[in-house]
C-alpha cells in the first residue's frame, strides 16, 4: 500500500492505493467539469502516468502510473502543486501564454512565455524559411519531399526499417525531435498535413450540366419553335418542366459530393510533438515527416508513424483495416519482409484511435501521402457512372430525337410537294414533336422512384441517389463486409467448456439477453459450480463497466473481449451486484507479450483471491490443479490433452479461446511470481462475433435469385472461413483468397478466378477497390457494403454503394447511394426485392406512357399525309402527356413487388429495359390507339366539317383508351394498390372539365360531345385499352370448351 503525504490537505484525501494505482477524493471536483478536465489533462501529460480519470459527482480521482518512471511522492508533489496553483495556472494559460508546458519540467521553476515573447516566437515559426538550404537536408529525405514517385516507393517500406534507420533518413533526433527551423523548411516543401481538396463545382455549372440530356435538349428545341410560331403558352409550359427537372438534379448532386470533407472527422486537431527538445502542442496540420510525437489513450493518430517507444499500446484500426479488435502495437517488432497493412505492429496510421497505453513515434508520412490520404485520392478519382436505367433513357431520347427529325422532314417534304403552307407545316412539326416527346416521363419516373424510396425506408434501407433504386434490380453480386453486417458486430461468448461439460450461450435481442444451455436444456449457471466460478473470474478479472439506461437497455464499456465476458455474466442468473464486496488489491495488466491478466481481490472478510484469464496455454502453464466440477485435484497430462482437444476444436470454428484460473491466498504476498503460481484451472470460453439471425436464410434467398454474395473482410482467413461456412456462403469449389495472395495475381489471372472467389480475407482499401473493378470488368452489377473509411473508395466505385447507418462513418455515408439504418445484411436483400419491384413498375408506366405517345404521333403523322389539319393541338397533347395520362402512370409506379419476384434472375444491365416483349406491347397498343384516334377524327371531320368537334373526339378517345389501358399494364390485384381507381377517376374528371367548362374549352380548343360521341369513344377505348384482358378471357374460354368437348375417359 502507499502512504499519503496529503493528510493535512483539506482539498484532497487518499481513498485507496497500491503502487501504480491510486484513488483520491478531491473536493474541488464536485460538479466542476472545467476543473476536472484541466486536472485530468495535467496529470495525463506527466511522463509515466497512463490514466487519470475523474468523477465530478463522487469527487473521485483515479491515477494509474508507472512506478519505474515516476515515484508516488513525486506524483503527489505535482498534484499538490496543481491544487495550490490552479487559479494562477489557469490565469497564466489564458492571459499570458499559449505555450504547452512539458510536465517533465520542474513545475515550480517553469516560467511561461510573456505575451511579447509568444508573438515573436509565433512570427518566427510562420516565416518562410529559406536560410537553411534544402540541399543541406539528407538526400534521401529531399527525394521523399520533392519526388512523388519516390514517396510511393518508400511508403510501404517504413515498417521494414529500424527506428534508427528512419530517423537517419528523415534527419531527425529521437530525443529532441526536429528544430523549428527544420520543421518550417520541410513544411514549406511538402505542405500541410491535410488532404488535397477537390475543386468544387459552382451551383451554376451544376445547373447547366442538367441540360446535357437528349430529352431535355429536344424539349428546349420544341419550346423555341413554339415560341417562334407564337404559341407562348405551350413554350412556357415546356420551359417550366425543364427548369423543375434541372433544379431537382442540382439538389441531388449538391447533396452527394461531400466525401472528402467528411474525412476531416478523422483528423486530430492538435498533437503533442517534440520540437527543439521540448514537448509542445501544435496544430496537427503542421506536422511534418521527422516529427517525434507522443501518443496516449484516447488520441487520434495524426499521421502515419513508426513507433520508437511503446507501453501496452493498443490501437483501434477498424476504420482503416476493418479489424474488429484493437491491435497491440510495439516498437520492438522488426520485419525482414513486407507484411500487409493490418499486420504491421510497429506502425500507427492517421485516423486510427489509441485505446490503451502510451507511445512515442516518428512521423513518416503526412497529408495525401498517408494511407488515409490515399483513400481520399481514390474517392476523388472515382467516376460516377450512369445507371442502367439512365442509359436506357439516353437511348430512348436519342431514338425519339432522330425519329422526330426523320418524320418531321418527311412531313415537310410531302407538305411542300402537296402545296401546303410552310407555316402550317411548321406547326404540324411542333405538334408532332410535342406528341413524340414524353414530357411527363422524367417527372413520373422521379416521383415513382421517390415512392420506392419511401417503401425502402420503412424496411430500413435509406436511398440517397434515386437512379440507384432501379439499379438494385440488376445487382448480381453483393460484396459485403463481415463485421457488423453479416455478423452482429459485437464479440460474444458462445461456448464455455469445463473439464466434463460444454455449455452454449444464446443471444437474444441485445448483448445482455440470452440463455445458458446444456444438452439443449436451459440451465441456471449459479447452480453449476465450475460455471459459477468461471463467471466469477470473468467479473473480477475484468476492467469493463456497464450502465443501465432509461430505456431499460444496458451499455457496456471496455475492450471487445472484456465486454463479451461481462455481457455473459449479465445474461446469467448471477447478480453482479454481489461482487461489490470485493476490493481489487493488485492488477497485473494484460500485455500482448505475456497474454494474460491477473488480479488479486479481497472480500469483506479480508480473504485474498487470485483470478487469472488469458491465452489457454499461458494460463495452463501457471496451474497445478484443476476444478473438475466436484473437487479440486491435481492437474494431469490427460486433463491437459483433453483441454487441448477442446481448444483446437474451438479454434477450428474461429473462436477466440480464453482460459480461466484462480486460487485462494491464506497470506497475501506482493510478489508476481508467487501470485501467479499453483493456480487452479477452471475452464475455457470461446468468443466470436456471431452471425446475425436469419443471415443464412437471406443468403439462400440471394442464391435463388441469382445474386452471388462475396465476403470482403480485414479479418483472418480462418475466421472468415468459419463464418462463411456457418452462414452457408461457401459452395463446393468456391475459393478463399487473402490480400497477400491477391497482390500476387495479375489483372488477367484475377479475372479468370474472380467468379469462383466467395471470400477475400485480410484485404486493404486499394484491394477492395481492385476487387470491385475486376467484378465490373466481368460484366457484373456490383453492390458494395462497408462502414469504415477503408471501404469508401470501393463503395463509390461500385454500381450500388451501401453504407452502414449505425456504425458507418460520414465518409462511407457520403460516398454511398444507399444506407442501411439497421446495418443488417437482410435489409440489402429486402432492398433488392424492392428494387426489382420498382424496375417492373418502371416497365409498366413506360409501356403505358409510350403507347400513348406512339398513338399521338401516328394520328398526327397520317393526318398530315392525308392533307388534313393536325388532329391534336399542342395544348391538348401537353394535357394528355402531363395530367390525364400522367396521374394514372404515377399509380402504376407504386405497385407492390410480386410475391415471387425473388425467384427470377437479375435484370441484365447490358440489355435495354425495352426488351422485345415490352417493345412489341408498346408498338402494338400505340398503333391501335393511333388508328382509333385517327378514325374518330377523320370520320367526324369529313362528315361534319367541324374541326373543333373532330379534335375533341380524337382527344377524348386517346385519353379514354389510356384510362382502360392502365388496368392492362398491371399484374397485382387492385386490392394491393389503392391509387389506381382514384387516379383514373381524377383523370376522367379533368378530361370532362376541359370539354364542358367554358373557360377551359377555349384554352384547349374543345367543344361539348353528345351521347353518340361518347358511345363510340367508350366502345373503341374499352376494347383497345383492355385488349390483354380480352385475350386472356378468350383463351380461357377456348381452353374450357376443349375440356368439356373431349370424350369421357373409358373405364374397365
Amino acid at each position: 500500500m502507499v502512504v499519503s503525504d496529503l493528510k493535512n490537505n483539506t482539498k484532497i484525501s487518499l481513498a485507496a492505493g497500491i503502487p501504480g494505482r491510486i484513488r483520491y477524493k478531491v473536493k474541488p471536483l464536485y460538479k466542476n467539469s472545467l476543473f476536472a478536465k484541466r486536472l485530468s489533462n495535467y496529470l495525463r501529460n506527466i511522463d509515466g502516468v497512463y490514466k487519470a480519470d475523474t468523477n465530478i459527482y463522487s469527487k473521485s480521482l483515479l491515477v494509474i502510473y508507472d512506478t519505474k518512471k515516476i515515484s508516488y511522492s513525486a506524483l503527489e508533489k505535482k498534484l499538490y502543486y496543481f491544487l495550490n496553483n490552479y487559479k494562477k495556472l489557469s490565469y497564466e494559460n489564458s492571459k499570458k501564454t499559449k505555450r504547452f508546458i512539458s510536465v517533465s519540467e520542474d513545475m515550480s521553476s517553469t516560467k511561461p512565455l510573456s505575451t511579447n515573447e509568444f508573438v515573436k516566437t509565433k512570427n518566427i515559426l510562420s516565416k518562410q524559411w529559406y536560410e537553411s538550404s534544402i540541399n543541406k537536408l539528407n538526400p534521401h529525405y529531399k527525394a521523399l519531399t520533392i519526388k512523388t514517385e519516390n514517396v510511393k516507393n518508400i511508403k510501404d517500406k517504413w515498417h521494414l526499417m529500424s527506428s534508427q534507420q528512419i530517423t537517419d533518413i528523415l534527419n531527425t533526433d529521437i530525443k529532441n525531435g526536429l528544430s523549428s527551423k527544420q520543421a518550417a523548411t520541410i513544411l514549406q516543401q511538402i505542405g500541410f498535413n491535410e488532404f488535397e481538396k477537390k475543386q468544387k463545382k459552382s451551383l451554376i455549372s451544376m445547373f447547366l450540366e442538367q441540360f446535357d440530356g437528349f430529352i431535355i435538349k429536344l424539349l428546349l428545341g420544341a419550346s423555341a419553335v413554339s415560341a417562334f410560331l407564337g404559341q407562348i403558352g405551350d413554350a412556357a409550359t415546356i420551359i417550366v418542366i425543364v427548369v423543375v427537372e434541372a433544379i431537382l438534379g442540382v439538389w441531388q448532386n449538391y447533396k452527394a459530393e461531400k466525401s472528402i470533407e467528411a474525412l476531416k472527422e478523422y483528423s486530430a486537431s492538435t498533437s503533442k510533438v517534440m520540437r527543439d527538445g521540448n514537448l509542445q502542442k501544435i496544430p496537427s496540420k503542421k506536422l511534418v515527416p521527422g516529427d517525434i510525437i507522443k501518443l496516449e489513450s484516447g488520441d487520434i493518430v495524426p499521421a502515419d508513424c513508426r513507433l520508437i517507444e511503446s507501453c501496452e499500446l493498443n490501437v483501434d484500426e477498424a476504420s482503416l483495416t476493418g479489424e474488429s479488435e484493437p491491435v497491440s502495437k510495439s516498437h520492438k517488432v522488426n520485419y525482414t519482409s513486407p507484411v500487409p497493412l493490418a499486420d504491421r505492429k510497429n506502425m500507427v496510421y492517421m485516423g486510427t484511435t489509441v485505446v490503451k497505453g502510451t507511445g512515442m513515434a516518428v512521423v513518416v508520412q503526412t497529408g495525401s501521402n498517408t494511407e488515409m490520404g490515399t483513400i481520399a485520392k481514390m474517392i476523388n478519382n472515382s467516376k460516377t457512372e450512369l445507371t442502367p436505367l439512365q442509359k436506357d433513357l439516353e437511348r430512348l431520347a436519342k431514338f425519339i430525337t432522330w425519329g422526330c427529325l426523320g418524320i418531321c422532314c418527311g412531313i415537310m417534304v410531302s407538305g411542300i410537294i402537296g402545296g401546303q403552307p410552310l407555316f402550317h407545316m411548321l406547326r404540324t412539326g411542333v405538334s408532332l414533336a410535342i406528341g413524340a416527346i414524353p414530357e411527363g416521363l422524367t417527372t413520373i419516373l422521379t416521383i415513382s422512384l421517390a415512392f420506392g424510396v419511401q417503401r425502402m425506408a420503412k424496411r430500413k434501407a435509406i436511398i440517397k441517389k434515386l437512379p440507384s433504386v432501379e439499379s438494385l434490380s440488376c445487382v448480381d453480386v453483393i460484396c459485403t463486409d463481415k463485421t457488423g453486417t453479416l455478423t452482429t458486430g459485437e464479440m460474444t461468448v458462445t461456448d464455455i467448456y469445463t473439464l466434463n461439460k460444454r455449455f452454449k450461450i444464446t443471444n437474444e435481442r441485445s448483448s445482455t439477453n440470452g440463455k445458458f444451455m446444456y444438452n439443449n436444456t436451459i440451465i441456471q449457471p449459479s447452480k453449476i459450480k465450475p460455471l459459477n466460478k468461471l463467471l466469477t473470474i470473468s467479473t473480477l478479472c475484468n476492467n469493463a463497466s456497464y450502465n443501465k439506461k432509461d430505456d431499460s437497455t444496458t451499455e457496456i464499456l471496455g475492450t471487445p473481449t472484456e465486454k463479451a465476458l461481462l455481457s455473459t455474466v449479465l445474461k446469467s442468473d448471477i447478480k453482479i451486484e454481489d461482487f461489490d464486496c470485493y476490493t481489487r488489491v493488485k492488477e497485473i495488466t494484460f500485455d500482448s507479450e505475456i497474454k494474460k491478466m491477473t488480479v488479486v481481490c479481497t472480500d469483506e472478510l479480508g480473504k485474498h483471491t487470485v483470478n487469472m484469464k488469458g491465452a489457454p496455454d499461458v494460463v495452463l502453464s501457471k496451474c497445478t490443479k484443476i476444478f473438475d466440477g466436484d473437487n479440486v485435484r491435481n492437474l494431469t497430462q490427460k486433463d491437459i490433452d483433453k483441454l487441448n482437444e477442446s481448444i483446437d476444436e474451438m479454434a477450428s470454428r474461429a473462436l477466440r479461446v480464453i482460459g480461466f484460473a484462480y486460487k485462494d491466498m491464506a497470506h497475501y504476498v506482493d510478489d508476481d511470481s508467487v501470485i501467479e503460481s499453483d493456480l487452479i484451472f477452471v475452464g475455457l470460453a470461446g468468443i466470436i462475433d456471431p452471425p446475425r439471425p436469419l443471415v443464412d436464410t437471406a443468403i439462400k434467398k440471394c442464391k435463388k435469385a441469382g445474386v452471388k454474395v462475396v465476403m470482403i473482410t480485414g479479418d483472418h482467413k480462418k475466421t472468415a472461413e468459419a463464418i462463411g461456412k456457418e452462414i452457408n456462403l461457401l459452395d463446393k469449389g468456391d475459393i478463399i483468397l487473402t490480400g497477400q495472395e491477391l497482390d500476387k495475381l495479375s489483372d488477367e489471372e484475377l479475372s479468370k478466378i474472380i467468379n469462383k472467389v466467395s471470400i477475400f480475407a485480410r484485404t486493404s482499401p486499394h484491394q477492395k477497390l481492385r476487387i470491385v473493378k475486376a467484378l465490373k470488368q466481368k460484366g457484373h452489377i456490383v453492390a458494395m457494403t462497408g462502414d469504415g473509411v477503408n471501404d469508401a473508395p470501393a463503395i463509390k466505385e461500385s454500381d450500388v454503394g451501401i453504407a452502414m447507418g449505425q456504425n458507418g462513418t460520414n465518409v462511407t455515408r457520403e460516398s454511398s447511394s444507399m444506407i442501411l439504418a439497421d446495418d443488417n445484411f437482410i435489409t440489402i436483400v429486402s432492398a433488392i426485392e424492392e428494387g426489382r419491384g420498382i424496375s417492373n413498375n418502371v416497365k409498366k408506366f413506360m409501356r403505358y406512357v409510350l403507347s400513348g405517345n406512339i398513338g399521338e404521333v401516328l394520328a398526327i403523322f397520317v393526318a398530315s399525309l392525308m392533307g388534313l389539319p393536325t388532329p391534336l393541338i399542342a395544348s391538348q397533347i401537353l394535357m394528355v402527356n402531363l395530367i390525364t395520362e400522367g396521374i394514372p402512370a404515377l399509380s402504376l409506379g407504386v405497385d407492390p413487388p410480386d410475391e415471387d419476384i425473388m425467384n427470377d434472375k437479375p435484370r441484365d444491365a447490358n440489355k435495354s429495359i425495352f426488351d422485345r416483349g415490352l417493345s412489341n406491347k408498346i408498338l402494338a397498343r400505340g398503333f391501335m390507339m393511333g388508328v382509333s384516334t385517327l378514325l374518330a377524327y377523320t370520320t367526324t371531320y369529313l362528315l361534319t366539317g367541324n374541326l373543333m368537334r373532330a379534335r375533341t373526339l380524337a382527344y377524348a378517345n386517346l385519353v379514354s383508351c389510356q384510362m382502360f389501358h392502365v388496368f392492362d399494364c398491371r399484374t397485382a390485384p387492385l386490392a394491393k394498390n389503392n391509387y389506381v381507381l382514384p387516379s383514373v377517376a381524377i383523370s376522367s374528371a379533368l378530361l370532362l372539365a376541359t370539354i364542358y367548362i367554358p373557360g377551359l374549352r377555349g384554352f384547349f380548343g374543345t367543344s361539348p360531345l353528345n351521347l353518340v360521341d361518347w358511345s363510340f369513344i367508350l366502345f373503341m377505348s374499352s376494347y383497345i385499352g383492355r385488349l390483354d384482358y380480352i385475350k386472356e378471357q378468350a383463351a380461357q374460354l377456348v381452353k374450357q370448351k376443349k375440356t368439356t368437348s373431349s370424350p369421357p375417359a373409358i373405364s374397365y
